[in-house]
């Protein structure tokens, strides 16, 4: 499985730029009916989706962080509950020596009766020494008394703040979530209609996010789990699969894996909705069981741009993008697609 890449991100702001997304109109809101609506729609909401994982596992970071600094608080607090004890004791034992140095006199009694003026000095001294070291000794079982207190008062705050947060996170999360899943499902339903009649429904047209063209080549799908692969036998098929399979949820972005032609759009037969590029050097790219496409036939398209969303239409058992490799541009002539796009750069795996 292929996670995108996530961005460090500061905690403040997770919940501020969650409800800016969730509360966006998407471009279908003004008109739930139009086609490429929903597509854009479906487009727009999968890109705050995305946005919103990232921020929940950036949430959910800071909780780990968050539970290290807690048991900090911990070890700390144990410590000066430790400390108190000991002023406790100390202070027992400072009482229980004035006690047997005075031998059960109080330390004034013990200066007047003091027998010369040296002894009188003596005990005048031992006098002020000891109430000096209870003093001392009392404030400072006062100062770790607050301090507990203070620290105690801090990691519950923490802890009361962090739940809160996480809460409302995974709130933003599923709402998001289930909006994309609707609009997921009523996609993959224009989808079929089309299918069904024969007659694909167009080009639709997202605002796609900036193209990296530092690479020529890229996997067709950017996060996804591989499903059937090259070669493997099933009864879906007349003799072997010829394709590799990207197992992603309906509507996900599929992009040109390298700069070509569109030579092929269709949306009928057991590929359902698919698209055929033509590439530099004789080869063809096929994307196939989609939901939408993006790109008009004779279109030219770059590495990595946006061609269609992936769906479940024609001869299909759930949500997936088969992707072939051919030298053709029609079947029969397909070719292991993972160990080629390795040998371009691009480990699918």
């Amino acid at each position: 499985m292929r996670s995108s890449r996530r961005r460090p991100l500061l905690a403040p702001v997770l919940l501020c730029a969650l409800a800016v997304l969730a509360a966006r109109p998407t471009a279908a809101d003004g008109d739930p009916g139009d086609d490429s609506g929903v597509s854009a729609q479906v487009a727009h909401l999968y890109q705050e989706a995305s946005a919103a994982t990232q921020r929940y596992e950036a949430g959910r970071h800071a909780a780990e962080a968050q539970r290290a600094q807690a048991q900090h608080y911990e070890e700390l607090l144990e410590r000066e509950r430790l400390e108190m004890d000991a002023l406790r004791k100390d202070l027992g034992r400072i009482a229980r020596a004035q006690y047997r140095d005075g031998g059960g006199l109080p330390l004034t009694a013990q200066i007047l009766l003091a027998g010369t003026p040296d002894q009188m000095m003596r005990n005048q001294h031992a006098f002020l020494r000891a109430g000096l070291i209870v003093d001392n000794a009392v404030g400072k079982r006062r100062r770790a008394e607050e301090r507990l207190l203070a620290d105690e008062a801090k990691a519950r705050t923490a802890w009361q703040a962090l739940e809160q947060r996480n809460a409302e996170l995974a709130a933003l999360k599923k709402e998001i979530d289930d909006k994309l899943e609707q609009a997921r499902w009523q996609l993959q339903g224009q989808a079929d209609a089309a299918v069904a009649a024969g007659s694909c429904r167009g080009a639709v047209r997202l605002d796609q996010p900036p193209i990296d063209g530092t690479h020529a080549w890229v996997a067709p799908v950017e996060t996804y789990q591989l499903s059937a692969g090259f070669g493997s036998g099933g009864a879906r098929w007349a003799h072997r699969h010829t394709g590799q399979d990207f197992a992603v949820p309906i509507g996900t972005p599929v992009r040109a894996a390298g700069a070509g032609q569109v030579v092929k759009v269709s949306c009928g037969g057991a590929f359902g909705i698919e698209i055929v590029l033509q590439h530099p050097g004789g080869y063809y790219t096929q994307y196939a069981h989609l939901a939408a496409v993006t790109v008009d036939q004779g279109q030219r398209v770059v590495a990595g741009q946006w061609i269609g969303q992936s769906g479940t239409s024609g001869n299909s058992t759930g949500p997936h993008l088969h992707f072939e490799v051919r030298v053709t541009p029609e079947m029969g002539s397909a070719l292991d697609p993972v160990p080629w796009l390795a040998e371009r750069g691009v480990p699918v795996g």
